[in-house]
């Protein structure tokens, strides 16, 4: 079975009773959601199943599709994995990249080409369809903080899961976490006929999405959850190039927590400012140690580890690396890409503030949870003084929701 209803008839079961005392305690903006939820996401997921069954009956050509060095950035949530995906995203004679529309509205083949007939006739029109979802997009997601989310943006297809209900995002929705399968311990936690089923239907929506865009192309997908998904990741697709971000644990660890905390805020109320800090700082330490593990266990010149500084100070000469080393066509052009998505990012400041000792912890607690990474790269443990001179301004967030 594809779709896990066990847990969606878990999670149904634990919006609707004995939620007092937990953090989705059925009253307020949280009823409403719940309500709100279940009177549309059974038709949505319905609709959705009965077009990825027409893409077998109209398009089964999506089967064969081969997924050629496709490029994932993992990672921890706040690594700046967003920031590499979106800047390599604009080289679009080379790689592509689900945007949110791809992943909510259009994750099959039929959807995608319906999406694409209907582009061409407002194009035909003069845009007008365009011109309102745009504004719908500024004033609905448009409007998240912390993190810049569009329709029109590449965003993390882990959600494309959400589809098969088979993926850690559902505790945003549902934050119940002792109902959860350990999904963000993937390769540890996960059965293997489990960890295949997942994998095999995620690997599918990708081969829709490269069919259906004349499966020439590369994919670049950032998802920090495949930290945790590393080894089966590399089983079911050999072709797989790999980014590993780290930034330093005093910087993520904190940036993290209050993600999620405002992630959990949109759709609930919780007990407390920042649920599940315990649960949270495991996940991120097991993030941080079992990718590097396997890197270091299977060195390849298709995979690398790249920290956040290295990235931030000098795009232009780690985008040239990877092309490079992962044989990708370098066309001309990369450097004004690069310009632009620098500007972007600066155009686009956060205003993610936090504290980490709101959220209960001292520098020393960080610096010791963490201390074989600030060990092996060197990152600063010291109060942070005035930032060095850097091509993107250190109070810029390059991640992204939920990274």
């Amino acid at each position: 079975m594809v779709y896990n209803f066990r847990l969606f008839w878990r999670m149904a079961y634990r919006s609707f009773f004995h939620t007092r005392g937990t953090h989705g305690e059925l009253k307020g903006k949280r009823l409403k959601f719940v309500l709100l939820f279940y009177t549309l996401w059974p038709a949505y997921a319905l609709i959705t199943w009965l077009f990825f069954l027409l893409d077998d009956l109209l398009f089964p050509g999506y089967k064969q599709q081969p997924v050629h060095k496709p490029l994932f950035i993992i990672g921890n949530f706040r690594s700046g994995s967003t920031f590499l995906q979106r800047l390599l995203a604009r080289d679009g004679g080379v790689f592509t990249s689900l945007r949110v529309a791809d992943i909510f509205f259009a994750p099959s083949v039929t959807q995608k080409k319906l999406l694409a007939l209907l582009n061409r006739l407002d194009t035909a029109l003069g845009h007008p369809l365009k011109r309102l979802l745009t504004g719908i997009d500024r004033r609905s997601l448009g409007q998240v903080r912390i993190h810049r989310i569009s329709l029109f943006q590449p965003e993390e297809d882990e959600n494309l899961l959400l589809h098969a209900w088979s993926t850690f995002f559902v505790v945003f929705l549902f934050p119940f976490l002792d109902e959860m399968p350990p999904y963000q311990f993937f390769d540890d936690a996960i059965p293997p006929a489990e960890r295949r089923r997942i994998m095999a239907f995620y690997r599918a929506c990708i081969q829709r999405h490269l069919y259906a865009t004349g499966g020439k192309l590369h994919l670049v997908a950032k998802n920090p959850i495949f930290s945790a998904k590393i080894e089966t990741l590399a089983e079911v697709f050999p072709e797989a190039r790999i980014v590993y971000l780290v930034r330093n644990p005093l910087d993520m660890l904190p940036s993290t927590l209050s993600w999620f905390s405002y992630a959990w805020h949109v759709f609930t109320t919780p007990l407390e400012k920042y649920p599940y800090r315990k649960e949270i700082l495991e996940m991120t330490q097991y993030w941080y140690r079992h990718p590097l593990a396997y890197l270091d266990a299977h060195p390849a010149p298709e995979r690398l580890i790249l920290t956040y500084d290295e990235l931030i100070h000098d795009p232009e000469r780690v985008i040239r690396g990877l092309y490079h080393r992962f044989g990708y066509p370098a066309r001309k052009g990369l450097e004004r890409i690069v310009v632009e998505a620098v500007a972007d990012a600066r155009a686009h400041q956060s205003d993610h503030v936090y504290s980490y000792e709101e959220m209960g912890f001292t520098r020393q607690q960080i610096v010791e949870a963490f201390a074989d990474i600030f060990e092996r790269f060197g990152f600063d443990q010291r109060e942070p003084s005035l930032p060095e001179p850097a091509v993107l301004p250190e109070n810029i967030e390059l991640d992204a929701a939920s990274d």
